[in-house]
């Protein structure tokens, strides 16, 4: 795949799937009910495991989709550039009903202080794009947050329009059953509907949170092209993604 295909394909995945994800926050110790004998240290809390760009890069180029292609990494500062874009077009966005907006601030919000990478490869044949991100953060509570609203817009927002420079589209989300070897997960199937009635584009992704390490998966196409059958070999994707993690 070349490189502006890939940059093609990760911009997709910049609007929708970078940071509509969360994290598990970190197991507390329980406290006991008596008192600890004063010679007893506290048990310390976990530090959550940290990643640099590199190290998340590292992850996304072990990895290769359905078809057995390897990804092609994108660099973090091509991702930063797809944001700053993405968040300048959104400015201007009317959704509605305006509740289902938390869909598109959680994906273009990055917690400071975060590290990224992201992968895409493209099936000629059938043209489909499937993007990969590895999303990790300092404060897992932070995720956790962001996770919890995207799992609540997931259910209440099965339709919703966005209407950007005079055209509006309806999008019909779909949560899908599809299990992921993760702490956290969820899976949706997006359809696209022109103001004619045209389907045209169909999204499935796929969530998985591995304590600080979030992973997302996206695979995008006509309609028919993407089902949601599909939902499992992208599960896959997330799950080689945190095992390697």
């Amino acid at each position: 795949m070349n490189r502006s295909n890939a940059s093609a394909a990760l911009a997709i995945a910049t609007v929708l799937t970078l940071t509509g994800c969360g994290g598990p926050a970190p197991s507390g110790t329980t406290a006991s009910s008596s008192p600890s004998p004063a010679s007893s240290d506290p048990t310390p809390t976990p530090t959550p495991k940290a990643y640099t760009n590199e190290e998340l890069s590292a992850i996304v180029a072990g990895l290769k989709d359905a078809q057995g292609q390897p990804l092609t990494v994108v660099p973090a500062a091509q991702i930063d550039q797809g944001l700053i874009a993405a968040r300048e077009m959104l400015k201007t966005a009317v959704i509605t009903p305006k509740t289902c907006g938390v869909l598109i601030d959680n994906n273009t919000q990055v917690p400071e202080g975060s590290t990224y990478a992201a992968g895409a490869s493209l099936a000629a044949k059938a043209k489909t794009a499937t993007v990969l991100t590895v999303f990790a953060v300092q404060d897992p509570s932070v995720m956790t947050a962001q996770f919890e609203k995207s799992e609540a817009a997931l259910n209440d927002c099965s339709t919703y329009t966005i209407e950007l420079k005079g055209q509006k589209v309806t999008s019909e989300l779909k949560p899908l059953d599809t299990p992921v070897q993760a702490e956290k997960s969820m899976a949706a199937l997006t359809v696209q509907t022109t103001p004619a009635g045209q389907k045209q584009v169909c999204n499935i992704t796929v969530l998985g949170v591995k304590g600080t390490l979030a992973v997302t998966v996206m695979k995008s196409g006509a309609v028919g092209a993407v089902t949601a059958a599909d939902a499992p070999e992208l599960a896959k994707l997330v799950n080689a993604a945190l095992a390697a993690g």
